[in-house]
């Protein structure tokens, strides 16, 4: 079955991670076998697992932050070096459409296009070595390297089409993941420019403040990429239901994130394992956000991952990317119809990047 993946760092890990994404997970994972630092030769994601997994389009991420942390290679001391590093970024997926391994999708039309070619190569004996191009819509996680919000339609020229405001601790544009800091000026100015250019805004990471008076200030499509359910985890990185609904009722669609600790309560690195942690804990996330909704239209799969972690912070039974094709079965075996599984699959997330 199709995947549309609604958040992998492309651009991060092979810019800033060193790493050739046009090769094998395992060869990657043998040149970082002497690399020090979380992750190293435990990745999970490359183009070659993409087309394995059958992963035709995926959002994916400029990640440059300037917000006093000091997290090497993802926090700088500026927005000018933010700014810098985000460019790179998206000068890494343009390099890519031009030798041919993606294809930069800007509007509703080239999202249909692209995904009828995938579904011809799907249904006429689909060989893995010899897929279409991964189409990729380009989003901004953070919106630190935007340096004012009239420098948004350079941004939209060079193929930016999402945006998410923060990341983790206070932004430049609105408080994000463990803040209780709302828009700030800079952020209450962005968002009609946003709005303005038909971009999508990505309301994951914010903090509560931040997300309600987004919800409130902005009148465009409204996603959650990968964003899991607080009432099965409860941490404000989470949302409750009262915001999965306020998403639902914008008729936008919310990603299941693969990074463990957002699966399960009380997990962290320092003590505890992903023994026991699986994709079907990840289904837990994705009925939860069909029972709040009372249907399958929004839940969707937003994974994560390598998002500065590898297969120690993924579920335990999954190797690389192409394993999300195991949820197929999950659901199957839960009940889920076959329009729904599809729905979650690729169709929620279809419906709304056609909106493009």
């Amino acid at each position: 079955m199709l995947i549309i993946d609604a958040h992998l760092d492309l651009a991060w890990n092979a810019v800033m991670w060193n790493r050739d994404l046009r090769l094998s997970a395992y060869t990657l994972r043998t040149q970082e076998v002497r690399v020090q630092g979380k992750g190293r030769a435990q990745n999970t994601v490359s183009l070659p697992h993409l087309c394995e997994g059958r992963v035709a389009v995926a959002v994916v991420t400029l990640l440059a932050r300037s917000t006093g942390k000091s997290i090497p290679h993802l926090d700088y001391a500026s927005p000018e070096q933010a700014y810098a590093s985000a460019q790179g970024q998206l000068a890494y997926y343009h390099a890519l459409q031009a030798a041919g391994d993606v294809r930069i999708l800007t509007d509703g039309a080239a999202v249909r296009d692209h995904l009828a070619v995938w579904a011809a190569w799907e249904s006429g004996g689909a060989v893995p070595a010899n897929c279409p191009p991964l189409g990729v819509v380009i989003s901004m996680e953070g919106a630190d390297p935007i340096l004012t919000p009239g420098q948004i339609d350079a941004w939209h020229a060079g193929g930016l089409r999402a945006l998410g405001l923060a990341h983790y601790g206070y932004g430049r544009y609105a408080g994000g993941t463990a803040t209780e800091t709302g828009l700030t000026a800079l952020g209450r100015a962005l968002l009609p420019e946003v709005e303005r250019l038909g971009m999508i805004l990505d309301l994951t990471h914010l903090s509560d403040a931040a997300f309600w008076e987004s919800i409130d200030a902005f009148g465009g499509t409204v996603i959650a990429s990968h964003q899991n359910c607080r009432a099965l985890v409860p941490h404000q990185r989470q949302f409750s239901d009262d915001q999965l609904r306020a998403v639902i009722a914008r008729d936008g669609v919310i990603g299941t994130a693969l990074d463990v600790w957002m699966l399960k309560p009380d997990w962290n690195a320092d003590r505890t394992s992903n023994a026991g942690i699986t994709l079907e804990t990840a289904a837990d996330h994705l009925d939860h956000v069909c029972q709040i909704a009372g249907n399958a239209r929004h839940a969707a799969i937003g994974s994560d991952l390598d998002g500065g972690f590898g297969r120690d912070q993924s579920p335990v039974d999954l190797d690389t990317i192409a394993d999300l094709q195991k949820l197929v079965g999950i659901l199957e075996r839960r009940g889920w119809s076959p329009d729904d599984i599809g729905a979650a699959m690729h169709g929620n997330w279809a419906r709304v990047l056609m909106r493009l």
